[in-house]
């Protein structure tokens, strides 16, 4: 099967004031809209077939090999507590590099890069933090009518799971 990514582009275009506009990668994951810092994203790619690690943490869906590169693949939907959907065409593997390291995360499918200026950020309301744990959720992002959960991924993993990761891709 002929892998297929989306190669991003971090550029701001020049009219847009670094300081006071976000650009981020939208995805989808039960139900609800995500958002990313694309400086943290490397690349977006179909879902590859994962090898599984004996004893790894549920949430680590598995290693895959990435033009020679071991890549730690983790389940958000797992990680949040959120009703899996199975894996089809639309599903993608997120690749974010978070403190030097280099992981994948699996979302239900990604469906565009935007511009949100900071001014349309605001604290997560409760009904949202009960679903996800507030530590993980930097705000919420207001597009026209829709809401979108910006991720902190520096949060999204604690730092032992980071050592987790690490540990994982050194003994594979």
């Amino acid at each position: 099967m002929e892998e297929k990514t989306l190669k991003i582009d971090r550029k701001m275009d020049e009219d847009d004031d670094n300081e006071n506009v976000l650009q981020l990668v939208i995805f989808q994951l039960g139900g609800e809209e995500f958002a990313v810092d694309i400086m943290q994203v490397q690349e977006i790619i179909r879902m590859p077939e994962t090898t599984r690690i004996p004893q790894a943490p549920e949430y680590v869906k598995g290693v895959i090999n990435l033009r020679g590169k071991i890549i730690v693949v983790v389940s958000l939907d797992v990680k949040f507590n959120i009703e899996a959907k199975e894996v089809d065409e639309n599903s993608r593997v997120i690749v974010v590099e978070v403190d030097d390291t280099i992981l994948g995360m699996v979302v239900d499918s990604v469906s565009e890069v935007i511009r949100l200026p900071h001014s349309n950020v605001e604290n997560a309301p409760d009904i949202i933090t009960s679903k996800i744990k507030a530590e993980y959720i930097e705000g919420v992002g207001k597009l026209d009518e829709r809401l979108l959960i910006l991720l902190d991924l520096k949060k999204v993993l604690q730092e032992s799971e980071m050592d987790q990761i690490s540990n994982i891709k050194k003994n594979t």
